[in-house]
């Protein structure tokens, strides 16, 4: 298959409309071609592309930050000599002076097919201000590694964020080119925009459900985003990051694993199957123990799960991490009414509102987790109708059937 960034660089045909603009390039370091080039490098070297400026979103252009809330700023590209804005800086929405920069800002970021995945907001930031000075967009679209599933609740109306831009379930099942459609109707944004499509997306098809396994290599598209079966978990795990628990950021398998020294691992496992056996199908559930090298519990040593997605027994119909994780958060609540789940920080620029809250763009969930008399199917009682009516609105905008 071929992704946007290579049928425009080996079709002149879709870059004619490029020709005496001036153009600039938005990645990060997953922003390559099937040769593993550099889109800003391979655009960089076309006779017919002028590029004049490149934009860095989250972690960075070339990826220079490990962590949330670890600023970059702007430079000079040492080898292409043109200025490198950053998006996740003093600023996270383009300025003025960046907008005035170029006429065509060509978009090539690969996401993980999550909400909260940051480069959703950016992309929205982009689309509205192209809208508001007159310049054009173009989505290189990349797949959705995690493939078109969709879960969990809809961001209510007051609790968008740089992780929750719009009323969208964490696992949307969209492309960015995909999203983009859905910005610009939504939002009713004048913009000139284009996606260049990719060739050859199978979705539904194994072993890698959206990701083409064998055919490409993973590139980290954030540090802690080190493979697919971490963008499969991403949905449940990325919750973690809300509470006391370790996510596994200061380990080799971020984000498939949580856990916490206190925590008796089998007791915890053992009161999830008896909560909801079916919302633990479709993976493999090991107890591991772990010692995180930096952020939480770092140098302890901590019980917990990790969650294997990558062998025969992975269902990719079946696997709902996002019910999966809230059910281990329920879990541990019934077994240790007192354990303190909740960590209360600033989380990507928000302080007023619990991070946990932010992730799910709505307090619901965590209210079900407190509640001592709420039982899963109540959760699906809430989330289902979001998931069912989200599944019938993108059907509008879905480029690949």
């Amino acid at each position: 298959m071929r992704f946007g960034i290579d049928r425009l660089l080996s079709q002149s045909r879709l870059r004619k409309p490029l020709a005496g603009r001036r153009v600039a390039l938005l990645a990060h370091p997953a922003s390559v071609t099937h040769d593993l080039t550099h889109s800003l490098d391979a655009l960089s070297s076309l006779p017919d592309v002028r590029v004049v400026a490149a934009f860095g979103p989250q972690h960075g252009l070339r990826g220079d930050k490990q962590d949330n809330m670890m600023e970059s700023p702007d430079f000079k590209d040492p080898v292409h000599g043109i200025p490198v804005f950053s998006l996740y800086g003093a600023v996270r929405r383009p300025t003025q002076e960046m907008m005035d920069s170029f006429d065509v800002l060509l978009v090539d970021l690969q996401d993980v097919g999550c909400r909260i995945y940051t480069y959703v907001a950016t992309l929205r930031y982009v689309l509205e201000e192209a809208a508001r000075t007159h310049k054009s967009v173009w989505i290189l679209d990349r797949p959705n590694p995690i493939g078109r599933p969709a879960e969990g609740l809809r961001l209510r109306e007051g609790w968008e964020s740089f992780v929750g831009p719009a009323s969208i379930p964490i696992r949307h099942g969209l492309t960015l080119g995909e999203l983009a459609h859905w910005f610009v109707r939504t939002l009713h944004l004048d913009v000139d925009f284009e996606v260049i499509t990719m060739e050859g997306w199978q979705p539904a098809s194994a072993p890698g459900y959206g990701w083409p396994l064998g055919e490409r290599a993973w590139v980290n598209p954030s540090p802690n985003a080190p493979n697919l079966w971490m963008a499969r978990c991403f949905a449940g795990t990325v919750m973690v990051e809300g509470t006391t628990l370790s996510e596994g950021r200061g380990t080799t398998r971020p984000l498939e694993l949580f856990g916490a020294p206190d925590l008796d691992v089998h007791a915890l496992l053992a009161e999830m199957h008896r909560l909801a056996p079916a919302w633990l199908r479709g993976c493999r559930l090991r107890p591991c123990w772990f010692e995180p090298t930096f952020q939480k519990h770092v140098g302890k040593l901590c019980g917990g799960l990790q969650i294997h997605v990558e062998d025969g027994a992975y269902d990719h119909d079946a696997f709902r991490p996002w019910r999966l994780v809230a059910l281990a958060l329920k879990a541990l609540r019934r077994l240790r009414p007192d354990y303190d789940i909740w960590r209360n920080f600033a989380y990507e620029y928000e302080r007023d509102r619990l991070a946990f809250d932010l992730i799910n763009g709505t307090d619901l969930l965590r209210t079900w987790i407190e509640d001592p008399a709420a039982a899963p199917a109540d959760l699906d009682a809430m989330a289902v109708p979001d998931e069912t009516a989200w599944r019938e609105t993108r059907k509008d905008v879905l480029l690949y059937r």
